[in-house]
């Protein structure tokens, strides 16, 4: 792809474009249930209820629904726990996080003014919310019967001119030549020929005789989050129909550390091949977004209630640095190991390039008992094969684009909310189900999640409180090329909310 600026840890560097990959654009595509302990103990099942800091982020239309100016903050704990089964070897491993959740305020201001036309009302507020926290800490390992790392260098390499990786500086090469360095200096793929137009090359890495396998360890290291600034504002007309519109700003900052471990136990042979191999990769995206929501409520009747969002493409500006290390063992023929570093210290910082995620609709219904309690049922339907990365016109982004429209697919995501009150106690819960973003309905699986809360009214003072559970399967590949043997994770999410609310 793209030339692009450098940086440098022991010098400066200047590279292409690294190839991103179908998960990168569902990643920042995807949300987490986040908000207010309210709006999570009913599974943010609020696009038609509004009342709620939180609601906001469904329908903007729901802050003209409060009566009264109100502040709150919201904390959250989350757990994540992955367990891992890499060809039937279970492994597991997990990450507890502390952040801040939400924060916001809605302030209501009324026309009394009998000749106002029914326009008697309009809110403005401005909210914070962790829409997707990134941490997460996964590992597996086990015995692959059929394939090797060496499988991704090769399918790099296989094309290159053997000169293009020896004679051009590690910093001067593209994102593929780069992945051939490894091979070639780590010994892990030996060319052909060693004239410099070979464009052939072969594995170091002995080939599996009956009953045996290779030995393999991926331990990936998540850090990060995807946040959203709204800045909203709504107004009704008669207290019957309500009109809302969000400006949100959002941001990226993700860290990715993964490491690879192969092993071997080959029988020694005339010349050293390789015995085990430690490739580790670190990725840092960062940037930031644009997007719009409208949304409007309309009371059926006093207790019935309709509502219809629409939140637009997301336009996010994002930078990626990438930095790579190689670490590999030899035997030779009298069993003396032999090792090798390929690091070549540099952090490759790539030209901004644009990803627009798919908009989304929601549609909304929801039936209030009096004082008593209520019932929401929101339903969203998103078409993440609409996602594309920019400039379109760039053939390696071009080529990801046809990808992505032909492995994603349109999902739809129900959320289920109840509340009851006995006096000043609320008791809440809510059910939550997002189907797949991808057509195969394996490479990430559908998403279930349950949810429960209480809350307390000391008047002007509010407190609530909110659990969540949620659980999906997934089977990503450990590399998009070459080695793409993945393990099926299973994530449960464990998550305890608390929001303090004040009205003014």
């Amino acid at each position: 792809m793209k030339k692009i600026l450098f940086l440098l840890i022991t010098g400066l560097t200047v590279s292409v474009s690294h190839s991103q990959e179908v998960s990168d654009a569902v990643r920042y595509s995807q949300d987490n249930l986040t908000g207010t302990a309210r709006f999570r103990a009913m599974s943010g099942a609020f696009g038609a209820v509004g009342g709620d800091l939180s609601s906001i982020s469904v329908n903007p239309a729901g802050s003209a629904i409060f009566n009264n100016n109100q502040v709150g903050i919201t904390l959250s704990n989350q757990n994540i726990k992955n367990n891992s089964n890499y060809f039937g070897t279970q492994t597991s491993d997990k990450d507890n996080s502390f952040i801040l959740n939400q924060a916001g305020g809605i302030f209501v201001f009324k026309d009394r003014n009998p000749n106002n036309n029914g326009w008697n009302k309009i809110a403005i507020g401005a909210s914070y919310e962790n829409t997707n926290n990134f941490n997460s800490n996964t590992f597996s390992a086990g015995r692959n019967p059929n394939n090797s790392i060496a499988n991704y260098f090769l399918t790099y390499a296989n094309g290159i001119e053997l000169g293009n990786i020896t004679n051009i500086p590690y910093r001067d090469q593209f994102y593929d030549e780069q992945q051939a360095y490894f091979g070639y200096y780590g010994f892990v793929i030996n060319p052909v020929s060693d004239t410099d137009g070979n464009t052939q090359y072969t594995s170091n890495v002995p080939a599996l005789q009956p009953g045996q396998s290779y030995y393999q360890e991926n331990n990936i290291y998540e850090r990060g989050y995807n946040s959203k600034v709204s800045f909203n504002i709504a107004t009704s007309y008669n207290d019957r129909i309500y009109l809302g519109a969000n400006l949100n700003v959002h941001v990226t900052d993700y860290r990715r550390s993964s490491s690879f471990y192969e092993s071997n136990n080959a029988p020694l042979t005339s010349t050293p091949t390789i015995s085990a191999a430690t490739f580790n990769n670190e990725l840092y995206t960062y940037g930031n977004g644009f997007s719009f929501q409208l949304g409007a409520i309309a009371k059926v009747t006093e207790a019935f209630r309709l509502g219809l969002a629409y939140e637009s493409n997301t336009w996010y500006e994002l930078y990626d640095e990438v930095s790579q290390s190689l670490y590999t063992t030899r035997q030779a023929s009298d069993g003396q190991e032999l090792y090798k570093t390929v690091n070549p210290d540099i952090v490759n910082v790539y030209d901004s390039y644009t990803l627009q995620t798919p908009g989304k609709f929601t549609f909304s219904a929801a039936y209030v008992f009096g004082k008593s309690g209520l019932i929401s049922v929101d339903y969203a339907i998103k078409d993440y094969s609409n996602t594309k990365y920019k400039p379109t016109n760039d053939s390696g982004f071009r080529d990801l684009n046809n990808i992505m429209s032909n492995q994603l697919t349109t999902n739809g995501e129900l959320r289920v909310g109840a509340e009851y009150k006995i006096n000043r106690l609320s008791l809440r819960g809510g059910y939550r189900f997002e189907g797949s973003p991808y057509k195969n309905g394996t490479t990430i699986g559908d998403l279930n999640s349950y949810s429960g809360g209480l809350g307390y009214s000391f008047g002007a003072t509010k407190l609530d409180l909110a659990y969540s559970y949620l659980e999906r399967k997934s089977n990503q590949g450990f590399f998009a090329t070459g080695f793409t043997d993945g393990a099926n994770i299973t994530s449960k999410l464990n998550n305890v909310s608390l929001t303090l609310l004040f009205e003014l």
